[in-house]
């Protein structure tokens, strides 16, 4: 990641410093970056990073050191393109869930994600903004973090530039940030567009090889994923402060917009998941911690109603809660929108379960879901609530 500063140490992430869940994803050769998403067994990132491959694994960096996981699977956006301009996203499923201590990320859901500061993540190559990235070398790859905004969509570059870009980014899908150093010059959306903002100072970062679908976090939910960059000029104007293609000052990159997709990840995930209950009477209110690593235990929303349009989107909040059993050391707490889209009328909550071999009590935690919107949880009731049971498999006697 390339930031103003010439100190990329200042800015680099080690393990146990909040971002353990932002990881690289290998694939024969060559590497992207990419977000483990709620659940602990899904990776996010970009398709042109996995096209045709075979062997991918995901590489992440612990407390307890590196270590690699081999995917079991991936999927491309089924409308991805190859130009990896548009549709640009997968999934990659792990055969082993990710160790406790990397963090999940829950999907930026809202559409208002112009003007917001967004933090960059990503294995991409350092350098300093006004003589571009560094060639690696033998150099293994490391995580740095950045900061920057997302100042326009993809359609909204289009528009401006007309037939000048030569590539069109499908509507609604895609958010552009650019590279600023503080001067009015260099401020590329400024000079090419008139959206004049000349940056976040010493802290303002840019994509660069390496952290293609790596995430845009806007607080700590994902928001975007690293899709391309471009140096661009009109009518004799040009920003790029070295006329190089180089994550320099003055360039612009897009993301993949994750408000956009989340139908297609959630959809996916949900498809993927076969232990997932289908039915009330499948679900499981208790589960063995096991020794090790985390289990998913499940809660099933259903919608017995009747939608008013045929293509509406329902939704609840939900957040889990500690009773006796304490988040980050007995299970993993998530909150997030879960949405049921056209066609579908339940879909579940899974909770990753932390194993031990330390002997206690039985514990329990909540589910507890809210502001349902597209439909109501009966007269008088704001919240509906669930609770689940960790059973001890270590010998605890009571």
């Amino acid at each position: 990641m390339v930031t103003v500063t010439r100190d990329p140490d200042r800015y680099r992430v080690l393990p146990g410093e909040g971002y353990d869940g932002v990881v690289q994803v290998l694939a024969e050769g060559f590497y992207g970056s990419g977000t483990l998403l709620y659940g602990g067994r899904a990776v996010l990132t970009s398709a042109h990073v996995l096209e045709g491959t075979n062997n991918v694994s995901v590489r992440m960096d612990t407390p307890d050191g590196r270590i690699n996981l081999p995917a079991s699977h991936y999927v491309l956006h089924p409308l991805y393109e190859t130009n990896g301009v548009n549709n640009d996203l997968a999934l990659v499923w792990l055969t082993d869930p990710a160790p406790v201590t990397a963090e999940r990320s829950a999907l930026y859901r809202h559409s208002d994600e112009l003007g917001n500061v967004i933090t960059l993540v990503g294995y991409g190559l350092t350098g300093d903004g006004a003589t571009g990235y560094i060639e690696s070398g033998t150099n293994a790859p490391t995580k740095h973090l950045a900061e920057n905004r997302f100042d326009t969509t993809g359609e909204g570059l289009k528009a401006a530039f007309g037939r000048s870009i030569n590539w069109d980014p499908l509507a609604g899908s895609q958010l552009i940030i650019d590279f600023d150093n503080g001067s009015s010059a260099n401020d590329a959306l400024g000079v090419l567009m008139g959206l004049d903002n000349t940056g976040r100072g010493a802290a303002e970062g840019m994509i660069a090889p390496g952290d293609s679908g790596g995430p845009a976090f806007i607080g700590n939910k994902v928001a975007g994923i690293t899709t391309y960059s471009a140096s661009l000029s009109r009518n004799g104007q040009t920003p790029d402060v070295n006329d190089q293609l180089d994550s320099s000052f003055g360039e612009i990159a897009g993301f993949q917009r994750v408000s956009h997709y989340q139908q297609w990840i959630d959809q996916s995930l949900r498809q993927m998941d076969t232990n997932a209950p289908t039915r009330s009477e499948d679900v499981v209110t208790s589960i063995q911690e096991g020794n090790s690593g985390t289990q998913l235990v499940y809660f099933l929303l259903e919608f017995n109603g009747v939608r008013s349009d045929p293509g509406q989107w329902l939704s609840v909040d939900y957040d889990t809660r500690d009773g006796t059993a304490n988040a980050g050391e007995d299970y993993l707490a998530v909150a997030d929108t879960l949405i049921l889209y056209p066609g579908e009328n339940q879909a579940t909550i899974a909770v990753e379960v932390i194993g031990d071999m330390t002997p206690e009590p039985d514990e329990t935690f909540y589910l507890d879901v809210f502001n349902p919107v597209g439909g109501s949880f009966g007269v008088g009731v704001a919240q509906l609530t669930a609770v689940r049971t960790i059973l001890d498999d270590d010998g605890w006697l009571g």
